[in-house]
Order: C-alpha cells, then sequence, then structure tokens
C-alpha cells in the first residue's frame, strides 16, 4: 500500500471509490435514499473533477487499484475521508489518518476536526477525537446525521523543544 499526493488522472477512480464506499454503508445506519442524497447516482465527475484539483487529497493505492483517500484543509478540517470497500477494516483509513495526523503536527495545526458519519464516528473516537455536537444535514429532502468531532494537537516544533 502506497500513500500518494493526488493525481489529476485519478479523478474519476477518486470520484467511484466515494460513491462505492457511500453506497455500501448499512442501510441500519443510512438508508438507501439517505445514501443515494448523500452521493447521487450517477456521480457528478466534472464537480469532482474540480473539487479534487482545489483540495488536493492523500490517496492510498495498493499496486494501481484506489484503496482510499483523505482530505486535510489548512485549518485542520478533514472533509472526505473515504475507505473503498473491499479495502475496509484492512488498515487503510488508519494509514491514511495517520499520515495527515503526522502532517498537521508538522505544520502546527493544533486542532484537527470533521464531521464524522454514524459509520466514522468510532474510528475518530479511537483515535482521541470527542464530540463537539450532533448535526443533522438535509440533502435532497433526506436528513443525514452526523457529529462535529475535535482533536487537539501538539505540534512536533513544540514537542521536539521541550524535549531538548
Amino acid at each position: 500500500m502506497n500513500l500518494v499526493p493526488y493525481e489529476p488522472a485519478l479523478a474519476r477512480a477518486v470520484t467511484d471509490l466515494y460513491h462505492r464506499a457511500v453506497h455500501a454503508i448499512d442501510p441500519k445506519l443510512y438508508t438507501p435514499e439517505q445514501q443515494e442524497a448523500w452521493a447521487p447516482t450517477p456521480p457528478d465527475y466534472e464537480f469532482w473533477s474540480t473539487r479534487l484539483k482545489a483540495r488536493q487529497p492523500l490517496l492510498a493505492l495498493d499496486d494501481d487499484r484506489l484503496a482510499g483517500f483523505i482530505e486535510l484543509e489548512a485549518d485542520g478540517h478533514i472533509d472526505c475521508f473515504y475507505v473503498d470497500p473491499d479495502y475496509q477494516h484492512q488498515g487503510v483509513g488508519a494509514r491514511l489518518y495517520e499520515r495527515i495526523e503526522k502532517k498537521a503536527r508538522r505544520d502546527g495545526i493544533g486542532r484537527l476536526f470533521v464531521e464524522a458519519s454514524l459509520l466514522a464516528r468510532p474510528f475518530f473516537e479511537k483515535r482521541g477525537f470527542a464530540v463537539v455536537c450532533r448535526n443533522e444535514v438535509c440533502r435532497q429532502g433526506q436528513v443525514l446525521i452526523n457529529f462535529t468531532m475535535e482533536k487537539r494537537l501538539k505540534n512536533e516544533s513544540t514537542e521536539q523543544r521541550r524535549v531538548e
């Protein structure tokens, strides 16, 4: 598994992974109608191509197959974070997250925050995130529940100075 910077040639693969991951969520968490509101069929490839070019996500590649991606914004916001259903529970998400947390610390970002789905909430809690609030997001007439979560970070340069 290689973690690599975004490449525009993979825009369609990233978009398809996003769509597949949302539609593979257990319908006990989000109904098929909610999944469709979250990730409409067919995917809007033009929108995603523009978005990905601006966001520059970190990608996880297994040989030439896209296994997952994560976006970290300069203010510490983790916006999109998805793992292909075929690669879930195999450490792909953990590796992607660890890499962006390390980058955030290096860059002196003091806080990471995310709007975590019902599915992602336990993942982030396991990594020290706390729930700030519960959200109800309305999309195409469907109400989707997620949680604003945050984690305070100490940046590496501050920790390094304390050790010296």
